[in-house]
């Protein structure tokens, strides 16, 4: 068992500025020139880099390092976030649509993170998960481009959904930010 007394010593990769995850160079979140134009595409990039920050999160790490609960009584692991925001992805692609609802993947409430197990075959389905889910929630809102729109469950307009979309995976990669440095100690953004 893992014992907060355990716990590593902090470190990061980042040599150019001590708070981030990586090097500015060595970053794939960072891009040069100009940020996207409008306010749809604007929507996109955050979500893309906030999706892509929690794949990083999760780089470099065993199946056993995924699914510790870094934070006791919390059933909460890198890979129980992971599993939890496919379902969250799921659960979207039902509110954008008004045909009968995808059930849940995993199973019961919370049924997510208990069940994220260090197991690599529970690891390479959560990670296949997501992405299908991802793509399949992506493809269904891009047939909605006008923001305004509100949609089939709870009348929600696409850009609230957006907007939504966005808060949930900042706040998990907090979230991730916090269980990676237990793990073994890396920080940073």
């Amino acid at each position: 068992m893992h014992r907060m007394s355990d716990r590593p010593a902090r470190w990061t990769q980042a040599t150019v500025y001590p708070d981030m995850w990586a090097n500015p160079d060595d970053d794939p979140r960072e891009s040069e020139g100009p940020g996207p134009e409008g306010e749809l595409a604007t929507l996109l990039d955050y979500l893309a880099g906030y999706r892509l920050t929690l794949r990083m999160k999760c780089e470099g790490l065993n199946a056993e390092q995924l699914a510790r609960r870094s934070v006791p009584p919390s059933t909460m692991s890198l890979l129980g976030l992971v599993r939890h925001l496919v379902e969250v992805e799921r659960d979207w692609n039902n509110w954008v649509d008004d045909s009968d609802p995808l059930p849940k993947l995993y199973g019961k409430r919370d049924a997510d993170f208990e069940g994220a197990v260090a197991e690599q075959a529970v690891v390479d389905a959560a990670f296949a998960d997501l992405e299908r889910e991802q793509a399949a929630t992506d493809a269904a809102l891009a047939r909605h481009p006008d923001l305004g729109e509100h949609l089939a469950m709870d009348d929600i307009s696409v850009r609230s959904l957006m907007v939504h979309r966005i808060e949930e995976y900042a706040r998990h990669c907090g979230h991730a930010d916090l269980l990676r440095e237990c793990v073994d100690g890396r920080v940073g953004q």
